[in-house]
């Protein structure tokens, strides 16, 4: 197995760049918990913390795609350094405007701008697609990035709060910004591996790719999946909590990621004959049928099984939905596709948090699992739609311009 990942960095370049986007991909993991710690510091309450965080959020949900069509456009070494210098910036402003008390309007700004932070995971596997598009080594590829993804928020969340807690409210939120300067710096230098830009595409207006059907139902397959990511988070600190134990809610979810990382690496290597656009039905089967032990977890021991069981399907879940859109997207606009599935999964954790949030405070923290089991049977209709549209073309459109 692991000669299979050991290959795809016989290509020159592959060990810079995904040695740099070890670092780039850090802050995305970082901000959000970052702010939310440092402001709860500062201000004594979660309220306004909250809103920062969830502005913050919004802002890379709308801004991220916009960013990732000017990167397929111009160029990552060209449109990459500028957004990571704007979302520093912003994040500068907003810690100087925090420590000094500034108006909390100014904030909810600043944390709009700092959602300019480019998607970073899409940037990658634009590399890897560029390198290995039409191998057997690709899935591979996606696999690798999908346990890189997890690393990053198992090590992110804990080492900026840490930073906060240990230090100064302020520098978990200022590691971050560093991060990304840092490393998307060293990342836009690795100009090797990175994706051609078509120069007939500079000057012409696209619709967003949102807007072709496949797309559409992917980004709401994946924001289902994060949905369920978002419930498990949430429920499973409210679970260990009213089970007297909450210090156990680490270990839960590490093996959430544990399941996602180790499935990852396994499905990586497989060498499936079924076309992509039936395993999206499949994967999506299976993730609705691994919400249901969750809603069963009577103590800690149990959810931590469940919640393992429910990992499994992650990393095979995003591998395939890449691999599809890779396969479903014009070759020149591949990088704002992923972005649109990585927002999808963005915007599903934030929405899967706040519904499960809800309801722990009406009915206890196991009836949130509902959440899970709901958006785990929307994950299965929209993998069974997106592969029938999927299938419905004669052809991949990787190869022509809309």
């Amino acid at each position: 197995m692991f000669h299979a990942y050991r290959s795809l960095f016989s290509a020159p370049g592959t060990t810079s760049f995904v040695l740099a986007g070890m670092l780039a991909r850090l802050p995305l993991s970082m901000t959000g918990i970052g702010l939310i710690t440092m402001l709860s510091q500062q201000r004594g309450a979660y309220t306004l913390a909250g809103a920062v965080a969830a502005c913050f959020a919004l802002s890379i949900a709308v801004l991220a795609p916009r960013i990732s069509a000017l990167v397929d456009r111009h160029g990552q070494g060209k449109v990459l350094p500028i957004a990571a210098g704007i979302s520093s910036s912003a994040m500068f402003a907003l810690l100087a405007c925090a420590h000094w008390e500034g108006p909390d309007w100014l904030l909810l700004l600043l944390a709009a701008l700092v959602g300019s932070l480019p998607s970073m995971p899409a940037m990658f596997r634009a590399r890897w697609t560029v390198l290995y598009r039409g191998t057997p080594q690709l899935q591979t590829a996606y696999a690798l990035e999908a346990v890189l993804d997890d690393l990053s928020f198992i090590v992110g969340p804990p080492l900026s709060v840490g930073l906060s807690m240990v230090l100064f409210p302020e520098a978990g939120p200022m590691a971050a910004a560093m991060l990304l300067i840092v490393g998307v710096s060293l990342f836009a230098m690795q100009r090797r591996t990175e994706p051609p830009v078509n120069p007939g595409i500079a000057h012409i207006r696209q619709k967003a790719l949102v807007r072709q059907p496949v797309v559409r139902t992917l980004a709401l397959f994946m924001l289902a999946q994060g949905i369920i990511v978002g419930t498990i988070d949430v429920a499973s600190v409210a679970f260990a909590t009213h089970q007297g134990q909450p210090a156990m809610a680490s270990v839960v979810l590490s093996f959430y990621a544990l399941g996602s990382c180790v499935m990852g690496l396994v499905f990586g290597v497989m060498r499936l004959k079924m076309p992509l656009n039936r395993q999206i039905a499949w994967v999506g089967a299976s993730v609705a049928i691994t919400a249901i032990p969750l809603l069963l977890a009577s103590n800690l021991t149990a959810l931590t099984l469940a919640v393992l069981l429910a990992g499994i399907t992650f990393g095979p879940t995003i591998t395939v939905a890449m691999g599809l859109v890779e396969q479903q997207v014009a070759a020149q606009r591949l990088t704002e596709g992923m972005t649109w599935l990585l927002t999808g999964l963005a915007m599903g954790v934030a929405l899967g948090a706040a519904a499960a949030g809800w309801v722990i405070d009406h009915w206890g923290p196991q009836a949130s699992f509902v959440v899970a089991l709901i958006a785990g049977a929307a994950m299965w209709a929209w993998g069974i739609q997106t592969g029938r549209l999927a299938g419905a073309k004669s052809q991949p459109i990787a190869q022509a311009l809309p």
